[in-house]
């Protein structure tokens, strides 16, 4: 029996979580990626395979009111801040939060 690698078993997950979830117009899907050292957010619309707003700790905005560093949890505030301000200027008003995989409690 073949093991998979770390990759494709990410993979994997994210094509069973994406059979469930779409983004469309009215109500794109919400992706959130977390490395060890920063956080990414993206509004994204599926079905125009777009991504109509973005945010993470590499912003400029950002960089210089963060006093930490981009793994901590106020950066994750921050930076969910930001995105659902910049989704807001767009008209988006709900979205569907795509985990990426990951399991969250």
């Amino acid at each position: 029996m073949s093991t998979l690698s770390r990759k494709q078993q990410t993979q994997k997950r994210h094509k069973r979580l994406r059979r469930h979830l779409t983004g469309t117009q009215n109500r794109p899907r919400l992706s959130v990626f977390r490395s060890n050292n920063h956080i990414y957010a993206q509004v994204i619309d599926d079905d125009s395979q777009s991504t109509l707003c973005a945010a993470s700790t590499l912003d400029k905005d950002l960089r210089t009111t963060l006093k930490t560093d981009g793994s901590s949890c106020d950066a994750s505030n921050a930076v969910g801040a930001l995105v659902a301000k910049r989704a807001i200027a767009k008209g988006i008003q709900k979205v569907v939060f795509d985990r990426g995989g990951n399991l969250y409690h």
